[in-house]
């Protein structure tokens, strides 16, 4: 008996393979990995068809409680409305979350990732502690309603407790707003050390990371010896997402994030930095040189005004991104892609600006193409899942395309991408398996009415008194 033998089957009509697209492919699943694939192969009894199958992506970056914000921070307000001001009102509105309300925002935030594509979520949590920072008797209380949602909706977790100490730049003391994040380095281990007993019993594919929230947030100190503590597993860190953010660091430690953080800690493959969007033409080298994870955000920031990633110039260098929901505000794969590729295009006044500039005489490259396996190498590798490819021992994170929508239907094969990230609305993710779970069919996950039950009575009662 052989691999193909063995576990769930899977024919694509079309698949896109690390070689390329091949047709006619059938995919086996045993267990978590998969275990075989075939291409001009005809399907069995059993298999699930399916129209086009991809690797799926991972959510790198997902702060999964402040999808109860959303449609709540869009009315102007007086003087200039910034990403400090929607931080204010963010800071208000967590204050009133119980643990029942992380669950079942977090339950709902998952149903919608799953149904949109992605297999796995990066979740950098920092909602440590009960109102004004008091201590639950379990410190990650909230780290294991995260913890549940995962297991209840199926998604891939990495889960990234946030290590936050400070107020700001130079020791600044927690606001009010803050309390509910902070530690300090005994405070966080023991907090991690219970967030690792709260994922004990998630699948195998679970993974345990750490997230100094951002420079902003810890002392040089207190950063290097968190590292030192944990010398493996992902790193996750926001660095250079605003503009005054840039300038308070370079003014406390005598240099800008990025800068600081290639020199001073010496990033490597296991590190994601969170945004990167205002760097130097050296930090933008230095960055992709490092073999670090850019984790993009451009949903998220578009709607708080950020600004624009250096993306050309990091591909030049041959730098790694991958893509999060961040703020989830809204969750839609093809647009996180979009919004990354039309942000370059409206700055620079050019088209397809995050495809490989094709050879003299070769045919052009898929820009959707390119963005979609981009990131999906990213995003593995920011989480630390052995992910983002159709190939035998990995782990089956795989997406399946409705490729009978109208705005799919009539399209090339080497073209599928582009309509998915240029043309495509909502609606276009037919089956997703998240480690050979399948979780999604027929573009619906099992739970999504009981889920989404809990999350609008929980949404009710959070706006009510607002």
């Amino acid at each position: 008996m052989t691999d193909e033998d063995e576990g769930q089957g899977i024919h694509a009509a079309q698949a896109l393979l690390p070689e390329g697209w091949a047709r006619e492919v059938r995919v086996t699943v045993a267990g978590a990995k998969i275990a075989a694939v075939k291409t001009g192969a005809a399907p069995r009894h059993g298999d699930v068809r399916v129209g086009a199958l991809l690797p799926a992506l991972g959510n790198l970056h997902s702060h999964s409680f402040q999808r109860a914000l959303a449609g709540l921070g869009e009315a102007g307000r007086p003087g200039q409305d910034s990403f400090w001001t929607w931080r204010t009102l963010m800071y208000a509105f967590l204050e009133r979350l119980t643990p029942e309300d992380v669950e079942a925002i977090a339950a709902q935030v998952f149903v919608e990732m799953l149904e949109a594509g992605y297999a796995a979520v990066g979740e950098f949590h920092y909602l440590h502690h009960a109102q004004k920072g008091a201590p639950y008797d379990d410190p990650a209380e909230m780290g294991g309603r995260i913890a549940a949602a995962a297991g209840d909706t199926g998604i891939g977790l990495t889960h990234l407790p946030v290590f936050y100490a400070q107020g700001g730049t130079r020791a600044r003391a927690l606001e009010e707003g803050q309390k509910r994040f902070g530690c300090d380095l005994d405070r966080f281990e023991r907090l991690h050390e219970a967030s690792a007993r709260a994922v004990s019993g998630l699948p195998g594919d679970t993974r345990l990371g750490v997230a100094p929230h951002s420079l902003r947030a810890v002392t040089p100190e207190s950063l290097a010896a968190l590292i030192a503590a944990h010398p493996s597993g992902p790193v996750h860190i926001h660095a250079a997402e605003q503009v005054r953010e840039v300038e308070e660091v370079a003014a406390w430690l005598g240099r800008r994030p990025i800068d600081w953080l290639l020199s001073e800690m010496g990033l490597d493959p296991r590190w994601c930095v969170i945004h990167a969007t205002h760097m130097t033409a050296a930090e933008t080298v230095g960055l992709a040189q490092s073999g670090a994870v850019a984790g993009l955000c451009p949903i998220t920031e578009a709607n708080l005004g950020d600004g624009i990633f250096p993306g050309p110039e990091f591909l030049a260098a041959q730098g790694r991104f991958g893509v999060g929901s961040d703020s989830n505000v809204r969750i839609a794969l093809g647009e996180e892609l979009r919004t990354l590729e039309y942000g370059q295009r409206l700055s620079r006044r050019s088209r397809n600006c995050m495809a490989p500039p094709a050879e003299e005489g070769a045919a052009p490259r898929s820009t959707g193409e390119a963005l979609y396996l981009s990131a999906c190498a990213g995003g593995a590798q920011a989480l630390g899942r052995p992910s983002g490819a159709l190939r035998v021992g990995l782990l089956a994170d795989l997406v399946a395309l409705d490729t009978k929508q109208p705005v799919l239907a009539a399209l090339p094969t080497d073209r599928l991408l582009d309509g998915l990230v240029f043309a495509a609305g909502d609606g276009m993710v037919a089956d997703v398996w998240s480690a050979g779970r399948h979780l999604v069919e027929n573009g619906r996950h099992a739970k999504r009415q009981s889920v989404a039950q809990r999350f609008v009575a929980t949404m009710h009662r959070l706006v009510e008194d607002l």
